[in-house]
C-alpha cells in the first residue's frame, strides 16, 4: 500500500468514516498509477476501514489495471451488471458514516449509489484530497517540468510556421499535431489561438479570422504529459504594432515579473493577485484585468488554489499554479503572459521558460 493511499486510512479515522469511495478518474490514477476513461462506466476505489483497499473498473480496463494499479485487489464490471451491487459487497455489513467525492458525484449517480448503500452519513472527502494534492512532491515538480518543457518546444516550433493569412483555426491544427509529435497525451486544455480584436476576449474561441499585419497574437496552450498538465500563455506582436499595444504589452510583463518576484512561503494569494493588480491599476488599465491572477496547477489544469484577491490562504513549498495577468481592451487587442511556478522553501522556481519580451513573428 503506498504512503497516498495510507493518508486516506488516517483521514477515514480522523473523521471516523466507516468506508470511502473515490470516483475521480484522475484522482485513481493519482493513488493508484492507473489512468483511464471510463465514459459513463463505473470507476472507483473503495477503502474501509480494516479492509484491504479494492479498485473497481469497467471488464475492458481490468487488464490495463492490474499491470499498472499499486491497488493490487482489482475488481471488475461488465456493461450489463449494475456497479452498484458490486460495490456494495466490498464494503462493510453496516455502514454508518461513508465519505465520498461531492465534487465528482452526479445527483444521478448519487441516487444509484444510496439505493444500495444506504448509508446513514454521508459526507465530503473534497478537502482532504486537496490537501493531500496541494503540495507537489518532487517527483510531481519534475513531472510538470517535462510537461512545461514539451509545450515550449511545442510552441516554438509553431510560432516560426506562423505566417500573415493563416487563420487562428489553422495555427490550432499545427500546435496540436506538433503536441502529438513531441509526445503528450494531448492537450490539457482546448488550445487558444486569438489574433487582433479577438485577442481583448480572454476565453475567445479560435476560428476563421486571419492573422494579419500590425495585430497581436495571443496563444494559451498545455498538454499533459506522463499524468500532468502544463500551461502557457504568449502574446507576439505580428510585424508592427502600434504603440497603445506596446504599453499594454509592457504594463503586462510588469505585472506578471512583479507578481512572480513576490512568491514565497508566507505571503497570502490575494497579496500576489494584487501586487498585479495594483501595477496594471496604476497604469490606467485596471477596469481591462477581468479574471484572478492565476490557479492552481497538477493533474487538472485547473485545481486548488486560486489566485485572487480575497484569497488570504499562505503559500506552502511545493504549491503549484500560474501567474496570467492580462488586459484586454474591446476593439484595441488584448495581452496575457502567463507562467508555471512552484513554491520553494525560501522563494519560487519558475517551470517556465519561453522568452516573455514582446517578440514579432509572421512576416
Amino acid at each position: 500500500m503506498n504512503n497516498l493511499v495510507q493518508q486516506l486510512y488516517k483521514a477515514m479515522e480522523r473523521h471516523q468514516w466507516d468506508a470511502m469511495l473515490i470516483t475521480d478518474p484522475k484522482h485513481v490514477y493519482y493513488f493508484t498509477g492507473f489512468a483511464c476513461d471510463p465514459h459513463e462506466r463505473f470507476l472507483g476505489i473503495v477503502l474501509a476501514q480494516g479492509q484491504e483497499p479494492v479498485l473497481i473498473v469497467p471488464a475492458l480496463d481490468g487488464d490495463k489495471a492490474a499491470a499498472d494499479s499499486s491497488i493490487t485487489r482489482i475488481v471488475t464490471h461488465k456493461d450489463t451488471d449494475n456497479p452498484y451491487l458490486i460495490l456494495r459487497e466490498q464494503l462493510p455489513a453496516s455502514l454508518h458514516s461513508f465519505g465520498i467525492e461531492k465534487a465528482h458525484m452526479t445527483v444521478q449517480r448519487y441516487e444509484a449509489l444510496q439505493a444500495v448503500v444506504q448509508a446513514a452519513k454521508v459526507e465530503d472527502i473534497g478537502q482532504e484530497l486537496q490537501a493531500l494534492r496541494v503540495v507537489k512532491t518532487d517527483a510531481e515538480i519534475e513531472r510538470m517540468q517535462a510537461a512545461v518543457d514539451c509545450i515550449e518546444t511545442v510552441l516554438g516550433n509553431v510560432v516560426e510556421r506562423v505566417r500573415v493569412g493563416m487563420t487562428e483555426a489553422e495555427v490550432v491544427a499545427e500546435l496540436e499535431y506538433e503536441m502529438k509529435k513531441q509526445g503528450a497525451e494531448g492537450p490539457s486544455f482546448s488550445t487558444m489561438v486569438l489574433t487582433g480584436d479577438n485577442s481583448a476576449l480572454p476565453h475567445g474561441i479560435p476560428g476563421t479570422r486571419r492573422i494579419q499585419e500590425g495585430d497581436l497574437l495571443l496563444f494559451d496552450l498545455g498538454v499533459y504529459l506522463d499524468g500532468y498538465a502544463s500551461d502557457i500563455t504568449r502574446t507576439f506582436a505580428v510585424g508592427e504594432v502600434s504603440d497603445e499595444l506596446k504599453a499594454i504589452y509592457n504594463t503586462v510583463l510588469a505585472a506578471n515579473e512583479a507578481a512572480i518576484a513576490a512568491v514565497k512561503p508566507g505571503v497570502t494569494f490575494g497579496s500576489l493577485d494584487r501586487t498585479a493588480r495594483d501595477l496594471i491599476t496604476e497604469n490606467g488599465y485596471g477596469q481591462y484585468f477581468t479574471h484572478r491572477l492565476g490557479h492552481g496547477l497538477g493533474i487538472d489544469v485547473h485545481e486548488y488554489p486560486s489566485i485572487h484577491e480575497q484569497n488570504e490562504d499562505t503559500l506552502q513549498p511545493g504549491m503549484a499554479f500560474t501567474i496570467e495577468p492580462g488586459v484586454y481592451v474591446p476593439g484595441v487587442g488584448g495581452v496575457r503572459i502567463e507562467d508555471d511556478v512552484v513554491v520553494t522553501k525560501d522563494g519560487v522556481r519558475v517551470l517556465t521558460s519561453f522568452p516573455k519580451e514582446l517578440t514579432v513573428i509572421g512576416v
